[in-house]
């Protein structure tokens, strides 16, 4: 039985389309160079780069120019970014093979020009290279060190903790962390370096008023208003006031502000915490019924009470977008969160009941998962609370971890540069997982 004419016509017609879309595509190879990747639509192949290791990324930029602005390109960056959980960001001594306290003042001595190991990237090697003309080779302002570290971070996952390197090594004291920069002492020309250690690009910063490592503190926050980063350097002056002063990456200048009330800071042992566009500091070392923060936009200094005195094991943290007081009553943990630095009211969002210890000091909070994770004062091991199953789980301990000895900092690895252009304006909203305690990207 014969086709219908319109049958016949339309097979015809699709058969000529094929021929055509057959010949585009050997047309578009022949015009690809030897030896190029084949052809993928753009947002699959980002999905695809999206999935490779961390280490792998920045090679891979070099495969071929469609990934390297795929990889350069601000979607990529900002998907990757809400993809990558926090870390913790730590140094780890290359001739002792142990961990350091950011607090620690160490002997740094003049010696030579620190050598690169291996195919590892030295920070100070590569501010000499870029500096050869301003920065003498042999001068007073060479700082070689008896002690190189080491960048290197914790995962947290599936109940065990495993130890990456960045294949970064470095002379200075990591100062502060902000959405995958750092904040490094310049060993090599007194001052500062804001470093992305995933990407390796840096940027010199003049250094701030010189002071003693245990009267001065450090803090690193975005400004959501301007989308430029902001420095906060306090420090006690000759009188014992405490004193600021605040650099904005996009002028590389120090500035002086008014500081904080006289008497309210006893201490500077905890590192600010950043958050609802302030940074927050708890000033005393124990018993403290207050906390001091300041708005990253209009620099100025606030004293919040706290729901309940802070004890040696507490701590203030980032968590789901909010500010969160993690506070130990009796065998169990509180946390309270804080929406707003002018309202100063604190809202008790979760108890936990199961699992905890009194000598658990609570570190971070996982920004995938929404776990929070503590460290234990006695032997110095890693747990994580899980909201969804009300369960304290301890990690099993990578071989490279050394739990008993070093500090660490929060941290996210990201492709973000500090250039307005380039990096991403975070824009933080709280959802309602965990009673409150989520953080949607």
């Amino acid at each position: 039985m014969a086709k219908p004419a319109w049958n016949r016509n339309m097979g015809l017609l699709k058969s000529v389309e094929d021929r055509a879309l057959s010949k585009k595509i050997e047309d578009d190879q022949k015009k690809q160079p030897a030896g190029s990747a084949p052809y993928f639509h753009k947002d699959c192949m980002s999905n695809i780069l999206l999935c490779l290791p961390l280490e792998s990324l920045p090679s891979s930029r070099f495969v071929c120019k469609p990934w390297y602005n795929i990889i350069n390109s601000r979607t990529f960056i900002e998907s990757h970014f809400r993809r990558s959980e926090s870390v913790l960001i730590f140094l780890k001594s290359i001739s002792r093979g142990r961990s350091y306290p950011y607090s620690t003042p160490y002997p740094f001595h003049m010696t030579s020009i620190p050598e690169e190991e291996g195919n590892a990237f030295s920070v100070e090697v590569a501010f000499l290279q870029s500096n050869l003309k301003t920065v003498p080779i042999f001068g007073p302002h060479i700082a070689g060190s008896s002690s190189k570290f080491f960048i290197q971070f914790m995962e947290f996952k599936d109940r065990k903790i495993k130890v990456g390197k960045y294949n970064v090594s470095c002379l200075g004291n990591i100062r502060a962390t902000c959405n995958g920069l750092i904040l490094l002492d310049n060993h090599v020309k007194k001052g500062l370096i804001v470093m992305n250690p995933v990407t390796r690009k840096f940027i010199a910063l003049p250094l701030g008023t010189l002071c003693y490592y245990l009267k001065e503190s450090y803090g690193f926050a975005l400004n959501h208003v301007t989308g430029d980063y902001k420095l906060v350097h306090l420090f006690r002056d000759e009188f014992e006031y405490v004193t600021c002063e605040t650099l904005d990456l996009a002028t590389r200048s120090w500035r002086a502000v008014n500081g904080p009330s006289f008497g309210l800071f006893n201490w500077f042992g905890h590192a600010p915490v950043s958050a609802i566009g302030a940074l927050h500091w708890i000033p005393q070392l124990d018993n403290s019924n207050f906390i001091v923060s300041m708005e990253v936009e209009n620099e100025s200094f606030h004293r919040i009470p706290l729901p309940q005195s802070c004890t040696t094991h507490d701590r203030v943290m980032e968590m789901g977008g909010l500010l969160c007081f993690v506070t130990h009553e009796d065998l169990n943990i509180d946390i309270w969160n804080l929406k707003s630095v002018h309202e100063g009211i604190w809202t008790k969002q979760y108890s936990i009941t199961k699992g905890s210890l009194i000598d658990m000091v609570p570190l971070f909070s996982l920004r995938i998962s929404g776990d929070v994770v503590f460290r234990r004062k006695e032997d110095g091991s890693f747990h994580a609370y899980d909201f969804k199953s009300e369960v304290m789980r301890e990690f099993e301990m990578d071989k490279e971890c050394n739990a008993s000895f070093g500090s660490y900092l929060p941290h996210v690895n990201s492709l973000l540069s500090w250039t307005p252009t380039t990096h991403i304006l975070v824009q933080k909203r709280v959802g309602s997982r965990f009673n409150g305690f989520h953080q949607m990207w």
